[in-house]
Parts: structure tokens; sequence; C-alpha cells
């Protein structure tokens, strides 16, 4: 596994390689987003390592995620499904800060100042883009 800072252009530059015994993967970059102490994340990056395959890791705690990144995301999935609003961070804003979340506008402002209100992983595979952690999914692709 390696593990990415933010490049210069904001884009993810990372190398692919082959695993064998998933061809479909074959010339595939697999990023996770996400915060290390996360035992999502833990359980994610142990699935694909037991599987041998290979996965670069982004942690937007320590390197922050920024807005052009978001909006993608959020136009793949929806901001509903990014924000996690059973995260302790979300249980934490006061009642207030929380109201006003109630647009993409809103929620991507909120996510880039505290990313660890983001839904984990967030992973980008062949130009799909996953959240959440599903083994099902996961060996469907």
């Amino acid at each position: 596994m390696q593990t990415l800072g933010p490049p210069a252009d904001g884009k993810t530059e990372v190398i692919s390689e082959t695993n064998p015994l998933y061809p479909n993967l074959e010339m595939t970059t697999i990023t996770v987003y996400g915060i290390p102490n996360c035992d999502t994340i833990r359980k994610t990056l142990d699935w694909y390592k037991k599987k041998n395959i290979r996965v670069d890791f982004y942690d937007y705690k320590k390197y922050g995620i920024n807005k052009e990144k978001l909006v993608q995301w959020c136009k793949n999935v929806g901001w509903e499904i990014l924000l996690n609003k059973k995260s302790t961070t979300w249980r934490s804003l006061p009642l207030e800060e929380q109201q006003l979340v109630i647009n993409e506008k809103m929620a991507i402002q909120l996510m880039m100042e505290y990313p660890s209100i983001i839904k984990r992983p967030v992973i980008e595979m062949n130009n799909k883009l996953m959240v959440g952690f599903n083994e099902k999914y996961f060996t469907k692709q």
C-alpha cells in the first residue's frame, strides 16, 4: 500500500499493477480515501490486503480534501451519501450548524472544514466511486 499526499495539481497520481487472482483489476488504480484510525478503513484495507490487491490510501484528515474532489464525488453519488450524519463529528456539531446543511454547497463547505464527517471509505476505481464498506459489492468489482 502506498500512502498518498496531495499532489501539486490536486489529482492523485498512482501506479497500477496486475493481480492474477483478479484479472478484471488489471491496470486499475484503486484509491481508498479516509482516515487511518477508522475501523471501517482498517477493515477495507485489510480486505484488499488479504486479496493481494494493491491500493493507494489518501488520508484526508492529514492532507485535507479539495473542493473539486468533493464536487466530483457529490456529482457521482450525492452529498447526502457522502455526509455521514451518524458520525461523532456530525453529532458534536451544534444543532444550528447541522440545520444549515440543506444543500450540496453547504455540505461541501462542512466536509472541507471537518473531513472526518465524510462517510468512509470513499473508493475510486475504474472511474467508479464506492462509498462505505460492502464486501459483496467489492467482490463483484
